[in-house]
């Protein structure tokens, strides 16, 4: 097992990774991207978003990066913003929704720590997406909600996302 290379929160910021990476207390954490139904359940779940943007005064943004505590940094497959969306280019506060999008290599545990890092922010809503599976959960302090009619909804029932309008079948 190797050892991995520290660095500092500043030199994590101002450097660009192609994909962008989570920060971990001074390490750098590879995140599982770039498979096709990821890729498309992402840009899918955007455009649900965008085309309904004025109606919910929400923003959709893809892989920003969040700081979840002053030594993590989380990226989220997408964030939803309320609209004016924050004058910040690293989000300190928590948005409206993270939404996570699993690839057939990503561990229950490692999802887990993740999701645990947007609730000790304080993201009041939480959704993770298995696009292989299709199938989604509603995130909560209490645990994870499988949603059986396929609809992701948020805790203050302002949307209910169908996953047949963003995955492929």
């Amino acid at each position: 097992m190797g050892v991995a290379t520290l660095i500092s929160l500043d030199e994590y910021l101002s450097t660009s990774y192609r994909p962008d990476c989570d920060f971990l207390e001074g390490e750098v954490i590879e995140r599982n991207v770039g498979k096709r139904k990821h890729g498309y359940a992402q840009a899918e779940i955007a455009g649900w978003f965008i085309s309904r943007k004025n109606q919910f005064h929400l923003q959709p943004l893809t892989e920003l990066r969040l700081r979840v505590t002053p030594t993590r940094v989380r990226i989220p497959d997408l964030v939803i913003a309320e609209t004016p969306i924050p004058d910040e280019e690293v989000f300190t506060t928590a948005p409206y929704l993270c939404i996570e999008i699993m690839s057939p290599e990503d561990t229950m545990a490692a999802l887990q720590d993740r999701l645990d890092d947007y609730l000790a922010l304080g993201v009041p809503n939480i959704w993770v997406v298995d696009p292989w599976k299709f199938r989604g959960w509603q995130i909560t302090a209490q645990g994870w909600t499988t949603v059986p009619d396929k609809i992701l909804r948020t805790a203050d029932a302002r949307l209910a996302m169908p996953l047949a309008d963003v995955l492929l079948p």
